[in-house]
């Protein structure tokens, strides 16, 4: 076999999952390296390994895709003209509720079970809504 490159797409939220796929992966044989992207998920292995065997163990951790098999060395590029840098913007501090919410929003994205809410009505609100009387 001649060395690939195999990028995969991983469903790993924490760095313990991300652990647990790299040690999966570096067991294989024919691992060259392995780099992991937790910004985009994406696992990208290098090696003389069958992409379908790598998939096949990391889907007991999570689910896994693959994106993209191709080989190893990336075609060389023809030097590009540096870019002129733009001055970066700085962002105006976020206000504390903005924060909060968006604390909220990443916490009912993570455990979405704990947060439910439920409407109790009582009967001095609504008098037709005591079924037994």
């Amino acid at each position: 076999m001649e060395m690939k490159k195999i990028i995969l797409m991983l469903d790993v939220f924490d760095d313990k999952a991300k652990q647990k796929a790299m040690k999966i992966v570096s067991s294989l044989p024919g691992v060259t390296s392995i780099s992991m992207d937790m910004k985009d998920k994406k696992l990208t292995v290098i090696g003389d390994v069958d992409p379908v065997s790598i998939v096949g163990k990391l889907r007991k951790l999570c689910r896994t895709e693959i994106v993209s098999v191709g080989p190893a060395k990336e075609p060389e590029k023809k030097k590009e003209e540096p870019k002129k840098e733009e001055p970066k913007k700085e962002d105006p501090k976020k206000k504390p509720e903005d924060q909060v919410a968006d604390l909220v929003k990443a916490y009912q994205a993570y455990n979405p079970y704990y947060t439910t809410h439920y409407y109790v009505r009582s009967v001095e609100e609504d008098p037709n809504a005591c079924v037994i009387c």
